[in-house]
């Protein structure tokens, strides 16, 4: 299936700008997201040391306070988003008008929603079962409201709206109290999102009596996709040079980071809790990311070695529907698991499950490349 206006998930080379490097930073995410929790599970498996240890604890997600690596996979590809829709939507609304391109968004909104539903199983074990906040429903909730302020909103007001939903969270978390508890703690279990999922989100949630894409943090979520729609808007606008694009996106992610890490001071950076310093700090990184990848690819024109990234980012959602559905990893083991397993073991180095998590990358990235072959880009 083809559709070349997919806000969601639309590679920017469909929307009348080619920018390899957007498909490729994409693609670079959904590599960690199909297996990056894989191969960190098998690094802190071996002898924590050097940069064995360095790479396993990069790889694996903060208990609760903090920040890693694989703590930026998940609002990087919310960031993507930003930048997407606005090359998508800009498009849409020249082509068939504002009202057509907000009927797109909502239909567009609730398929990727019920994917999520689906992703975690649906109502397999009854309606108690379904968790209605997930990975997928954040991504969908977060595009549906960024896209409906950039169609509405002139860049200063998505800027007072970006602003007004860090601030007011803020507000919220450190001033309203808990029951039983009082206002500004920040622990596990003694916040106030997580109080609000245990009394108004039913049915299943990921941690217990809450969720880490519980109600309340979907709204400065909302501002990680903001700040997507921001750098897009940059890249769009045909006033500056690349090179000096690249560069402002980079100062922007610096002063982000700096600003979350200072913020952080009060309002800790917690992605359970989606804390608007973490916004700040994840936008900042996944901003100096797109600037690199725009540099080397689209300014400097050096495209070869992201190619295996764009196969991926051409497919993000395809890949992640079918890793869920047929585990990349589960097939790596079934094909070379005992014969990897009993060599490595042999050798004592511990890097037998190693093995089996970048084959399982190996097999996914060969998928990502067939479709590509086959010009087959199916899109929510």
């Amino acid at each position: 299936m083809k559709d070349d206006t997919t806000p969601s998930v639309e590679p920017a080379a469909k929307s009348g700008l080619r920018l390899m490097s957007l498909d490729a930073l994409r693609g670079f995410d959904m590599l960690w997201i199909m297996g990056g929790d894989s191969i960190g599970h098998a690094l802190s498996q071996m002898e924590p040391k050097g940069v064995v240890g360095v790479l396993g604890t990069q790889l694996n997600h903060v208990d609760w306070q903090g920040f890693r690596f694989y703590d930026l996979i998940f609002p990087m590809f919310v960031f993507i988003v930003g930048v997407s829709l606005v090359f998508s939507l800009t498009k849409l609304q020249e082509r068939e008008g504002r009202t057509a391109a907000v009927g797109r968004v909502i239909r567009r909104t609730v398929i990727l929603y019920l994917l999520g539903i689906f992703y975690y199983h649906g109502w397999e074990n009854g309606w108690e079962s379904i968790r209605l906040l997930g990975v997928l429903q954040r991504i969908a909730l977060c595009y549906g409201a960024a896209s409906l302020l950039f169609l509405f909103f002139k860049p200063r007001g998505l800027v007072i709206w970006c602003v007004g939903l860090l601030l007011g969270y803020w507000a919220l978390m450190a001033l309203v109290p808990v029951p039983g508890v009082g206002a500004g703690h920040f622990e596990e279990g003694k916040n106030l999102a997580n109080w609000i999922d245990a009394h108004y989100l039913p049915w299943r949630k990921w941690d217990g009596d809450h969720d880490p894409e519980g109600l309340l943090s979907t709204l400065p979520a909302i501002c990680t996709c903001l700040l997507g729609v921001f750098a897009g808007l940059l890249l769009q606008d045909p006033k500056g040079t690349p090179g000096r694009k690249a560069a402002w996106l980079a100062g922007a992610g610096l002063a982000g980071v700096a600003l979350g890490a200072l913020w952080g001071l009060q309002f800790p950076i917690i992605k359970k809790l989606w804390t608007s310093s973490y916004v700040l700090v994840a936008g900042g990184c996944s901003a100096m990311f797109l600037a690199t990848f725009y540099w080397i690819i689209d300014v400097r024109g050096w495209k070869l070695w992201a190619q295996p990234f764009v196969w991926i980012g051409l497919n993000p959602i395809t890949i992640y529907m079918l890793g869920n559905l047929l585990k990349f990893d589960d097939i790596a083991a079934r094909v070379l698991g005992g014969p990897v397993e009993e060599w490595f073991n042999h050798q004592a180095t511990g890097l037998g499950e190693v093995v089996l998590s970048v084959a399982g990358i190996l097999l996914a990235i060969s998928l990502c490349w067939w479709l590509d072959r086959r010009k087959i880009y199916v899109r929510v």
